[in-house]
């Protein structure tokens, strides 16, 4: 984050807040992260709850989910959404239409007019250097080295990651390759690293699971955990090349003791919880 940006209040709809549920909500101090498949990571920490680029319908097109149906319960009283660009696997309408209530959707600037008539609670358009914050939790607006604009012809936009400062802090990329900025972003308590993608091969601006670890030893963290793998994969591949759909979580883990052993590794399956203590 620029030093010299001022934090600012994310619109919020203070009713809903209100009125929504409270039960399961952890006391201040704790944090709970939620791997819900590929990029989507439901992340709790203080009293807030925070879903990443949800996906959560059993697929895009020929492109299929192959893993449990998300329970609904993880999607359920959320505060924040934070979607880091505009590609149909990380920005999907159907799943904000299934989100309930009315939550702050983050978004990059220029996809606030499209994501606004699929919701409908605040929507804050953001861009790289910004600060905002819910409650007393900060969301800085980071860079990613990844090509944001929607295809065919949807809106242009930047590519996105947030760090997400609480009582504890979480650092997650979007999609995004190594890139000169990430040595600024060293120490977050939770890196969630994307090391592969939704097809047997992946294309620039993103990372495999040597260049993952190659960020897990830049940043530091006191622990990273493995997202963008293991979910999606279009119809049909799985019996003749299944590699990608098991292999890269594991495959980080290797890689990060070998390079970055000082940094712990938890390799989540979707659906899996992770509980930090105080």
């Amino acid at each position: 984050m620029d030093p010299s940006s001022q934090p600012r209040l994310a619109a919020v709809d203070a009713s809903w807040r209100t009125d929504r549920g409270s039960t399961g909500l952890l006391e201040p101090g704790q944090i709970r992260l939620t791997f819900l498949g590929h990029s989507t990571v439901l992340i709790e920490v203080d009293r807030l709850r925070i879903l990443t680029d949800p996906v959560l319908g059993p697929g895009l097109g020929p492109v299929r989910r192959h893993s449990d149906p998300i329970a609904p319960d993880l999607f359920d009283d959320l505060d924040a959404v934070f979607i880091s660009h505009g590609h149909h696997d990380h920005l999907d309408l159907a799943s904000l239409r299934r989100i309930p209530g009315r939550p702050t959707i983050l978004v990059p600037r220029g996809f606030g007019s499209l994501v606004s008539r699929s919701v409908d609670g605040p929507v804050e358009e953001v861009e790289p250097g910004e600060h905002l914050v819910i409650d007393q939790v900060g969301f800085d607006v980071v860079f990613a080295e990844h090509d944001g604009r929607r295809r065919p012809f949807g809106p242009r936009g930047p590519a996105l990651g947030c760090v997400v400062r609480g009582s504890r802090t979480v650092y997650f990329p979007g999609d995004t390759d190594l890139f000169s900025g990430m040595d600024d972003l060293v120490g977050a308590d939770v890196a969630l690293l994307p090391v592969w993608g939704w097809g047997p091969n992946i294309g620039p601006g993103h990372m495999d699971p040597i260049r993952a670890a190659e960020a897990a030893y830049r940043l530091q963290p006191t622990l990273a955990i493995p997202i963008h793998w293991g979910t999606l994969y279009p119809v049909g591949l799985r019996r003749v090349h299944p590699g990608p759909l098991s292999d890269p979580g594991h495959q980080f883990a290797s890689a990060v003791a070998d390079s970055a052993p000082q940094v712990s590794v938890r390799v989540l399956a979707p659906g899996e919880s992770l509980s930090m203590p105080r």
